[in-house]
């Protein structure tokens, strides 16, 4: 062919159309009402494995997945009729039997008999959209199993810490002379009474249907901080522990009572459990109000951990990044979930041997 042929060629629209045609990654095809392919370009073969002549030797149906044969005939009565066909998916199967997705725009022209089609191939999509709905099955069941679990620990255990109510009721503290043991009975009544109020609240807020129902309230900081570190007295007492609190910039948050007490309760104990043996825990709690949110900062001494290293697994379920004979690897896990529900959400600052902060940042 002469240098003039291929000018003339080049300047052809017809022979500029066959090239994009030939060339196209996606799939073109032409096909008849009568269920054939009449024209499809190199793209069509190469996907499904057969050559042209197999390909236009057969009815498309064929080539079609059996389960997707039905709807994919009801949507071509449409064509017929000369509308148009849009977002069409249906599987195809490839000469080597593999399942092949593909996502169809299809263009009658009604006075020709004939469909002009494109399709891309989404196999890559409807694979990563499998797994993803895998996943989300999965975790909705570990998130019910665990609700439900919670749930019946809560409720289960109510029981007895009402019977230990019950005993420290019929106690006659008038007969008992010691001021030790009068407060040592005092602790552990107002220990029990909170651990059932704890306990009850669970109940309450696991009944509801969802997060959305969780009861919102305006709550004062250092009440709540209080009734955890009242509980908390004996711990703090033998860990010899300093608590600094500071919430003179906010002192009120909308959250939920619970979840509040819950965060203190576990921050607090992670403090004095992951302290540093040569020296006591120190942990600091104190508030702010920063680019128009409340932020709750609870920081400490401690051993600290490195974050390279643990980053992605701090608020993970059961991870534990120290060995304490009471870590179970639940109470960062419970702290998280607590914040990110209510529209919160919560980073960590920390270095080995030189402690750990943990910024909370509150829905306005």
């Amino acid at each position: 062919m002469t240098s003039e042929q291929n000018s003339k060629q080049g300047q052809n629209p017809l022979y500029n159309f066959e090239r994009f045609f030939e060339l196209s990654p996606d799939l073109l095809c032409i096909s008849g009402f009568d269920g054939y392919f009449k024209r499809i370009n190199p793209a069509v073969s190469k996907l499904l494995g057969y050559s042209n002549e197999e390909l236009m030797a057969s009815p498309v149906n064929e080539f079609i997945h059996p389960e997707d044969r039905n709807i994919t005939t009801k949507a071509r009565e449409g064509l017929k009729k000369n509308v148009p066909l849009f977002n069409f998916e249906n599987r195809f199967l490839t000469k080597s039997g593999e399942i092949i997705w593909l996502h169809w725009t299809s263009m009658p022209m009604y006075n020709d008999n004939l469909v002009f089609a494109i399709a891309k191939n989404i196999t890559h999509k409807k694979k990563l959209e499998e797994e993803r709905n895998l996943l989300i099955g999965n975790l909705t069941k570990v998130n019910k199993d665990l609700k439900q679990l919670t749930y019946t620990t809560s409720h289960d255990l109510r029981a007895p810490v009402n019977n230990l109510l019950g005993i420290f009721n019929l106690l006659d503290v008038s007969k008992i002379d010691d001021e030790e043991t009068l407060a040592f009975i005092n602790i552990l009544k107002t220990a029990s009474e909170n651990l059932r109020q704890t306990l009850n609240g669970y109940v309450d807020i696991l009944s509801r249907k969802d997060s959305l129902s969780v009861h919102l309230e305006e709550l004062d900081l250092n009440a709540s901080l209080q009734v955890v570190l009242h509980s908390l007295n004996s711990l703090i007492n033998n860990s010899k522990a300093i608590v600094n609190i500071d919430f003179s910039e906010v002192g009120k948050i909308r959250f939920n009572k619970v979840y509040l007490e819950s965060i203190f309760l576990n921050l607090v104990t992670n403090a004095i459990k992951y302290s540093k043996h040569d020296c006591p825990p120190v942990i600091s709690i104190t508030s702010q109000k920063a680019d128009g949110v409340c932020r709750l900062i609870i920081a400490d001494n401690g051993l600290g951990f490195d974050m390279e290293k643990v980053k992605d697994k701090i608020f993970g379920l059961h991870q534990k990044f120290h060995d304490h004979v009471d870590s179970k690897g639940i109470g960062l896990y419970l702290v998280y979930n607590h914040v990110v529900s209510l529209g919160g959400h919560i980073i960590v600052e920390s270095k080995p041997d030189e402690g750990t902060k943990f910024i909370i940042t509150f829905q306005d």
